[in-house]
């Protein structure tokens, strides 16, 4: 059933940027964006969607909060790709962004991006004036420096501390890094229902912190074609990470466990929350 749903997914999400991007000027940036925007587990589209069909949201108007999340981790990939940042010239088995055009480009393709996740995500479509509120709000903490720039700030200066980082400092990283989004994603769901996200923002919590696990699994002894990016940086690198930290056995050992925790987060929703346990089961045994 999951496949089956993460097709689906891919299919909207595609078909909905590419009806927003259609209309574009033809110039570079837009031809980057519709680029950047192809491919991709479309995992974090996929919360958005489950969490508004357990709130009884319309797929319609869940669709533009789900396409705004994968805009902005589409944008989040451009720039982390960049020399001066991570400096990968792979993403999705296809040369980055930077590389099939170039720098200046890259920059602007994300910043572009990033502006279309909070106009999606404001749609008039996306609910009233106030549920579309509360969806920027939380969207811009998610990806900023509370969130995702700040894990990124605190990687980047990872990278030049005399210490390598402790598992409490790896694990806070890594929750804004990765996890604010998915976080963001699949409260969604609930943000456009008005209804109360403690059992979803619990389950994500869980969710994001195995994902980035199995992205260090991943690192260690994934395959480059099947990933479709390059491997084994973070050793190569001296970076701290949850398999240096923990060993490979243990990492996957927490992997499986934080998996267990948010399966039994929502419980409180009953078998309409299938698709997200096997979704905290995928993002574990995924190979890309």
């Amino acid at each position: 059933m999951l496949k089956e749903r993460l097709d689906d997914t891919a299919r909207r999400v595609q078909g909905h940027f590419d009806s927003v991007l259609s209309d574009f000027a033809d110039v570079p940036v837009t031809h980057g964006m519709r680029y950047a925007t192809r491919g991709g587990k479309r995992l974090r589209g996929l919360l958005v969607l489950e969490s508004a069909r357990l709130h009884d949201v319309a797929p319609e108007q869940a669709i533009w909060p789900a396409t705004a999340i994968e805009a902005l981790h589409a944008y989040s990939l451009v720039h982390d790709d960049l020399p001066c940042m991570d400096d990968d010239d792979l993403r999705r088995g296809r040369p980055t962004v930077h590389v099939k055009w170039n720098d200046g480009t890259a920059v602007l393709v994300g910043d572009a991006l990033h502006s279309l996740a909070f106009e999606l995500a404001g749609h008039p479509e996306a609910g009233s004036s106030d549920i579309r509120a509360d969806l920027c709000l939380g969207l811009g903490k998610a990806a900023g420096a509370r969130g995702m720039v700040l894990g990124q700030a605190l990687d980047m200066a990872a990278e030049t501390a005399t210490e390598p980082l402790s598992l409490d400092q790896v694990t806070a990283l890594q929750a804004g890094k990765t996890g604010a989004l998915i976080e963001w994603a699949a409260c969604a769901g609930g943000i456009m229902a008005q209804a109360n996200t403690n059992a979803l923002r619990a389950y994500a919590s869980a969710l994001g912190l195995a994902f980035q696990i199995a992205d260090d699994i991943l690192d260690v002894e994934g395959n480059m074609e099947m990933a479709g990016k390059r491997l084994q940086k973070d050793a190569s690198a001296g970076k701290a990470t949850f398999v240096s930290l923990l060993g490979l056995a243990g990492a996957k050992q927490r992997a499986t466990e934080l998996v267990e925790q948010a399966c039994d987060a929502v419980q409180p929703y009953g078998e309409a929350a299938q698709t997200l346990r096997e979704t905290a089961g995928f993002v574990i045994a995924r190979d890309n």
